[in-house]
């Protein structure tokens, strides 16, 4: 406020003085010709005005101008009539044109002096703006978040910002002091050397990533941008230099890098393949092992459909309708593929859904050689399990036949008939025991297989068979028949068909009319038994259910004392229903 009323005043001393001085030639010019109009009796033109005019038109405006010219001929005509007792046409005329030359003189400066000041007012805008421009380049220059430095083509600092005396640790008279070289470290130093070198052949700028060295001695990557001005300019030697600290950024990008590696190498050993579907397009992209799995050369894109040629047909409407959107974000199916040479293959193909993109992205993986490895060891179980419940049968056997010659009595001390008798005996045992052992797809009636088993002792003891006539499927058959057989040699061993006076009852029948209804087995025997004085769990035991899950159906019950032993278990529909 001060300034500007300092403006103010010198403002007004200058006008004040310029009227005076307007006022002063008007006055000594009119004084001047009147006199020497009068007293010196020289006939003056009215031009002799026009010096005054000008000065008065500088000095004070137009309007001044133009009334100071008014007053110069009204004086010199006045001068005229005091010389002449009258005023000539001629007279009239120079004042005329004195009036004509005055306003003209007037309005050519006003005219002059507008445009000046417009000039002049443009030219301050203009380097006002300058000024702006340039203190906001400054403002940025200062605390931008980038380090900035002028230098020259030889390398020295000459001004540098608060970012980068952050960056390096120094001061701003520090940074002067040094040569860019001595910031870069030793082993970067030779790349900027030669881009130095480059901008003083006429290169425009350059860039890369050093290693920055701090005042302390620790080093820091940064992005080095180094930009000359043409030769032609005012500062054609100077060098602009922008410091980028980007240590952070490399480190994720070395990390990245490192992930990105351990990725292939996992994928490498792994024999995994990566993938991407898009379900808007219907296109497939994949890595080189991704089409070398599928046993298909090696290209950037696919659409779908190309890979019904190996897909097999059966798999293909899954494919198919698995690259269609849905809300689903995991991607898990399995199909086979044949390849070129005709091996055919399974593969797996897991991924999930990426919204943004309308992508599934993934992994394909070869299951092949592992599904071949779960189905040998699939069969090699089977064969375990098989060869145990042969042994078993095996060794089953032996007490069986032991307890069939020990029942069978002699008739009449007549050994061909005890023979004749025996060897029936151990014919129908056999027949039991093929029906274990075989492996066919053939289905069993219910009440054969009890029968079967029990057709060695229907003679000589006490045996009840009830039940209405069902048929049981192959493998419920099999299986049922070996708690049969575990049962029948239980009761030979330590019930009733090892001795005399024991009563064997097996019935079923449905637990109720519903259709869904189970079937409930029953083995009831009667009768003096042995009871073991420690009772041992083996593999009869996991047959018939008593240390878990029976062999077939469920819910297994088993009761045991000194004259009864009772076995029931249930067996659903599928078990006893083709």
């Amino acid at each position: 406020m001060g300034s500007y009323l300092r403006w103010l005043n010198s403002n007004a001393q200058g006008t004040a003085l310029a009227h005076v001085a307007s006022i002063a030639i008007l006055a000594t010019s009119t004084v001047f010709e009147t006199t020497n109009q009068i007293h010196v009796g020289q006939d003056g033109a009215f031009i002799a005005f026009i010096p005054a005019i000008i000065v008065i038109v500088y000095l004070e405006g137009r309007a001044a101008a133009i009334a100071a010219t008014l007053v110069m001929a009204a004086a010199g005509l006045w001068a005229r009539q005091m010389q002449n007792s009258q005023i000539t046409y001629e007279d009239w005329t120079r004042a005329v044109l004195l009036l004509v030359s005055g306003g003209t003189i007037a309005l050519i400066f006003h005219r002059l002096r507008t445009d000046l000041r417009e000039a002049l007012g443009v030219a301050e805008a203009r380097l006002a703006a300058v000024r702006e421009t340039e203190s906001r380049y400054r403002w940025a220059f200062e605390r931008a978040a980038m380090g900035f430095a002028n230098s020259n083509r030889r390398g020295e600092l000459l001004q540098a910002n608060e970012r980068l005396c952050e960056l390096t640790g120094y001061e701003a008279l520090e940074l002067a002091q040094l040569q860019l070289e001595a910031l870069i470290h030793s082993d970067d130093r030779d790349a900027v050397q030669g881009f130095l070198r480059d901008l003083g052949s006429g290169a425009a700028s350059f860039g890369a990533e050093v290693r920055l060295l701090r005042k302390d001695g620790q080093t820091f990557w940064c992005h080095l941008t180094l930009s000359s001005s043409p030769h032609d300019k005012v500062f054609a030697d100077g060098v602009f230099v922008v410091i980028e600290d980007i240590s952070e950024r490399r480190t994720a990008r070395e990390a990245l890098r490192a992930q990105k590696e351990w990725l292939d190498l996992a994928l490498s050993a792994g024999r995994l393949g990566t993938w991407q579907m898009d379900f808007k397009d219907g296109t497939v992209t994949g890595s080189g092992k991704f089409w070398d799995i599928l046993g298909l050369p090696v290209a950037p894109t696919r659409r779908l459909e190309e890979l019904s040629a190996v897909v097999d047909p059966a798999d293909w409407p899954k494919l198919a309708a698995s690259i269609k959107p849905s809300t689903t974000s995991n991607y898990d199916i399995e199909i086979r593929v044949r390849r070129q040479d005709g091996h055919v293959r399974w593969i797996a193909l897991r991924g999930r859904k990426d919204d943004e993109r309308s992508l599934y992205i993934g992994v394909a993986a070869d299951l092949t050689e592992r599904r071949q490895t779960t189905l040998l060891r699939a069969a090699a179980r089977k064969r375990e399990r098989t060869m145990r419940e042969d042994r078993h049968r095996f060794s089953n056997l032996f007490p069986v036949i032991t307890a069939l010659v020990k029942m069978i009595n002699v008739p009449d001390n007549d050994i061909a008939k005890y023979k004749e008798m025996l060897i029936d005996r151990i014919r129908t045992l056999e027949a039991t025991h093929l029906l274990l052992s075989r492996h066919s797809s053939s289905s069993g009636m219910l009440h054969d297989l009890v029968t079967q088993e029990l057709q060695p002792f229907a003679e000589t003891r006490d045996v009840k068979i009830v039940g209405p006539s069902l048929v049981m499927p192959s493998g419920a058959a099999e299986s049922f028949a070996m708690v049969l057989h575990e049962l029948t040699t239980n009761s030979v061993k330590h019930g009733a068909l090892g001795g005399a006076g024991g009563q064997v009852e097996v019935t079923w029948g449905f637990a109720s009319a519903d259709a869904g209804s189970d079937l409930v087995f029953d083995w009831v025997e009667s009768g003096q038994r042995k009871l073991a004085s420690v009772v041992r769990h083996g593999f009869g035991s996991m047959i018939i259910g008593m240390d878990g899950a029976p062999l077939v159906g469920h819910s297994p019950k088993v009761e045991i004392s000194e004259h009864r032993f009772r076995y029931s278990l249930r067996l659903s529909r599928k078990e006893i229903e083709l």
